[in-house]
């Protein structure tokens, strides 16, 4: 009997243990639900600095024929009238709780891309990678969610986009390019890369686009319809050369800016050009060298940097879209790398960037010019070691 109960006790001990693991293995996770709940509870009781209301106006001004734009101030609403009608719903519900479902449907479609890729990844720990990846994001996606932020979708969106085209689902690449876009247009970036690395499916990204611009002509008049997007392409072209307004981007031009050594436009155009170059031979890389656990990630990362370090509207909530799949290379790193110092350097660097709003008088000395320093501080060693994992997988499997 002694024996049998001394069974059971180990046995109960093992139990615990396992039990205490998971809940560990989960912490993250649960800290990333719990703080987009505590992020949507502080948007209800107050607006401030709220994107949403903006994209109720927007619809409130599409379906009254009133203009979309404002091309004096090159600010305010910045998303194709496609947006004004993706919106409309959650107009149509009780303001908390159609804003609540906005920014559930966006933390929704990314942490589910999060989810899809450590399931691409595979190997062990996946829960404890996926935890451990959205941990570290948080402190960097918390003013995204609260704001609700169109980004968040976007990011969503053009990960899933990445995932259907590299595996030729064309179904799958019609609906995220067409959400992508509508959320927001910089995903016409990470469309043009899609097509590269796969010009089959150029004509249903084609598609995805004609889609994006006759949705509006379902629900307005012909001639209005035209007029905003005349209005939206204007404001597109503008964007990036209009310094008279009062935005200012947290892209590779603010660090310049902060020291009181501005870039010249045309200077700032030449290294996105040449960035746009880098990042397209960087993905065609990785999609022919990498094994296909690991090309997603690489590849969504890399458009990721491109898409805020170089974007000339981005602005610090927008690092959201680096920040997750940049973390969930980092988690990637931790199990892949045993003992290394650069995945604890970098793990602390991505979470006290993402807290660099914490207290006033730091964010007002640290606004706009930090992260894009920071992030790409971070990504470039990140792709240059996943570069590397690809290559020792490759030289494995040809001696093998």
């Amino acid at each position: 009997m002694s024996l049998l109960g001394e069974r059971h006790r180990l046995i109960n001990i093992h139990a615990r243990k396992l039990a205490l693991r998971q809940a560990f293995d989960r912490l993250g996770l649960g800290l990333w639900g719990l703080a987009f709940l505590g992020a949507a509870i502080q948007a209800a009781m107050s607006q401030s600095r709220a994107v949403i209301p903006a994209y109720r106006q927007s619809v409130e001004n599409f379906f009254s024929h009133q203009p979309l734009y404002n091309l004096e101030l090159s600010m305010g609403f910045l998303y194709a009238p496609a947006f004004a009608v993706l919106f409309a719903p959650f107009l149509k519900l009780a303001p908390l709780f159609g804003d609540f479902l906005w920014r559930l449907v966006g933390f929704a479609v990314l942490t589910a891309a999060a989810t899809k890729e450590v399931r691409k990844i595979g190997g062990s720990n996946m829960v404890w990678m996926l935890s451990f990846g959205l941990f570290l994001a948080l402190p960097m996606s918390l003013g995204a969610m609260r704001t609700g932020q169109a980004t968040v979708l976007m990011a969503g969106a053009c990960w899933f986009l990445t995932f259907a085209v590299l595996e030729g689902r064309r179904a799958e690449t019609f609906l995220w390019a067409s959400v992508a876009m509508v959320a927001k247009p910089t995903a016409i970036v990470m469309i043009l890369l899609c097509g590269a690395l796969r010009p089959r499916q150029i004509p249903m990204l084609v598609l995805s686009l004609l889609f994006v611009f006759a949705v509006p002509y379902a629900f307005a008049p012909f001639d209005y319809v035209n007029a905003q997007h005349h209005d939206f392409i204007r404001l597109l072209t503008s964007m990036g050369v209009d310094k008279s307004g009062p935005f200012l981007a947290a892209d590779f031009t603010a660090p310049f800016l902060a020291i009181g050594a501005p870039l010249a436009e045309s200077g700032a155009t030449v290294v996105r050009i040449v960035a746009a170059a880098l990042t397209l031979a960087t993905v065609i890389w990785f999609d022919r060298q990498a094994d296909g656990k690991l090309t997603t990630l690489a590849i969504f990362l890399a458009a990721a940097v491109y898409m805020t370090v170089f974007n000339p509207r981005v602005e610090s909530n927008t690092y959201i879209m680096l920040a997750v799949p940049a973390a969930i290379a980092i988690a990637y790193l931790w199990r892949e790398d045993q003992g290394g110092a650069r995945r604890i350097v970098l793990s602390v660097a991505i979470f006290l960037c993402g807290l660099s709003g914490v207290e006033r008088h730091l964010h007002d000395f640290l606004n706009l010019w930090f992260r894009p320093l920071a992030m790409t501080l971070i990504s470039l060693p990140l792709l240059w070691w996943l570069r590397g994992k690809v290559h020792v997988k490759t030289t494995a499997v040809a001696c093998g």
